[in-house]
């Protein structure tokens, strides 16, 4: 058995400008993983799913209100 490869894709909200924007990785059993896109060998952040679905809900709540 192989371990899984993450499938990294970054926000449809980045642009196309080299910015500061992330890459995810939500593919993973048990594990969100989080980069910067442009240091994609540097430094990769881990978050539990639940903490991670916790996060981006409050980041949505933020942007509606």
């Amino acid at each position: 058995m192989t371990a899984a490869e993450p499938h990294w894709r970054t926000s449809t909200r980045s642009g196309d400008t080299g910015g500061n924007c992330v890459e995810v990785a939500d593919n993973l059993p048990g594990a969100v993983l989080v980069r910067d896109s442009k240091d994609r060998s540097g430094p990769t952040l881990a978050f539990r799913p639940d903490a991670w679905r916790s996060f981006v809900g409050v980041l949505r709540s933020t942007r509606a209100g």
